[in-house]
């Protein structure tokens, strides 16, 4: 099977089966590339049994190449990924995104959302 997010976007219907999936988004950032911001990216997943196997994703402005694979560690340019250390929150970094539905009520999840990340003592 196959999913593209893009024509999800554009209002196509899409159900995860048990069936070996393809999930394809061609342009990851389409806000990002519109205003040419350059956090763009080719992202491709391929999912067995609703569980994702490996996934791809391609930063094109960057040239860097991350994978993945369920059970076999991630990696950018072929060198492994891993996680720092880290334990303590407070010196932690949250990174977050708002989104592009401006619908009021998801606007209210994802302030409420916003409102309890924010409360947590981090670092940045």
């Amino acid at each position: 099977s196959f999913i593209g997010e893009e024509s999800v976007a554009a209002g196509g219907g899409s159900v995860l089966t048990d069936n070996p999936t393809w999930i394809i988004d061609p342009i990851d950032g389409t806000t990002n590339f519109v205003h040419r911001f350059p956090f763009v990216a080719v992202s491709i997943g391929f999912v067995v049994n609703k569980k994702m196997e490996f996934g791809v994703v391609y930063s094109c402005v960057e040239d860097k190449m991350y994978t993945a694979r369920k059970g076999k560690g991630a990696f950018c340019n072929g060198q492994k990924l891993q996680v720092s250390g880290q334990e303590d929150i407070t010196k932690s970094l949250l990174v977050t995104e708002l989104g592009s539905n401006r619908d009021p009520e998801a606007i209210k999840i994802v302030l409420s959302n916003m409102e309890r990340l924010l409360s947590i003592p981090i670092h940045g």
